[in-house]
């Protein structure tokens, strides 16, 4: 299992707490062997949690044609037509995913093209399934250019737990669906605005995999 370079820094210093703790616990406290046991294994349980929410698995998108793949993990909690008011300043179907903590954060590209836009704003750790979390949350704005022109929007999105976004894109870079081009710190969400007529594949409640999943076709 590969692991995330993001989290390298999380899981050492997790580490390290957790082996200080237990041997303060274990030494200082000493409530016998049993409870020793007991909580050492709660604090590796919690260990291993951290190192699988940093896992990278090894994907490779197999589309065809103009398919638009899920640039995550999780579970589309969105499916609607908006307006989307930072870039098109239009109509759009949104769809959204929603990651939990047991996802993988990793995100990809969900279509080939040119980093048109990159944009990050500052804002609130509303939960991530909040109406307003697209708008008041920490975010940023990726803005793809197909070779056929079409313009897809991506935008991640902060949750409660989120404290970080990372986002690897630059504007005009080139965009190869399903590489990565970020991660988010845990639970947290990504938004897709396509254009009108975009015949979406998935539906609300539905478990999509990043980079795998066929979200929409144009």
């Amino acid at each position: 299992m590969k692991i995330h370079r993001e989290g390298y820094p999380t899981i050492l210093i997790t580490f390290i707490i957790l082996f200080v703790v237990n041997l303060l616990f274990i030494y200082l406290l000493n409530f016998g062997l049993i409870i020793n046991i007991f909580f050492s294994t709660i604090a590796l349980a919690f260990w291993f949690f951290f190192i699988m929410f940093f896992r990278y698995p090894d994907r490779t998108a197999k589309v065809v044609g103009n398919q638009i793949v899920s640039p995550a993990d999780g579970e589309v909690v969105v499916i609607e037509k908006t307006i989307e008011e930072e870039y098109f300043k239009d109509e759009r179907i949104q769809v959204s995913i929603f990651m939990s903590p047991l996802n993988v954060h990793v995100n990809w590209y969900p279509v080939s093209g040119i980093v048109k836009l990159f944009k990050y704003h500052p804002g609130k750790f509303l939960v991530a399934w909040h109406p307003k979390s697209s708008k008041l949350n920490e975010r940023t704005t990726v803005v793809l250019k197909m070779d056929n022109g079409t313009e897809i929007l991506v935008r991640q999105i902060a949750g409660a737990m989120a404290r970080r976004i990372v986002t690897y894109s630059k504007e005009n870079d080139k965009a190869e669906i399903g590489k990565e081009f970020g991660f988010i710190k845990f639970g947290s969400r990504l938004d897709v605005f396509l254009p009108i007529g975009t015949d979406i594949k998935v539906n609300l409640k539905q478990l999509v995999k990043g980079a795998e999943t066929v979200i929409a076709e144009l």
